[in-house]
């Protein structure tokens, strides 16, 4: 059984995706696959309904809801990211050695 927060942050994610491209977009496909996958199942349709009743099942187990943060912003290797210590916009990317 997948974990309820992951589970409820693929399903979270893919219909954000879903709702902002009606033609999945690379990413949208990505997250169907996954649930597909993390449910057992071969569509994004029945995908979805299995998630939805393993998350309400866990709801009404009694168990407190669970929830996880956002996805962290992971740097491309060589760029800064704004806010971090080592961003200056005047100065540029030191060369890897």
């Amino acid at each position: 059984m997948p974990h309820p927060a992951t589970l409820r942050r693929l399903v979270d994610d893919y219909e954000r995706a879903h709702a902002a491209q009606p033609v999945p977009d690379p990413a949208a496909r990505d997250l169907a696959y996954t649930l597909c996958v993390i449910t057992g199942t071969r569509d994004i349709a029945a995908a979805l309904a299995k998630a939805r009743h393993l998350l309400a099942a866990n709801a009404t187990a009694g168990l407190p809801p669970v929830t996880i943060p956002a996805t962290p912003v992971v740097p491309v290797p060589g760029t800064a990211v704004p806010g971090d210590a080592r961003h200056r916009a005047s100065a540029p990317l030191a060369a890897a050695e």
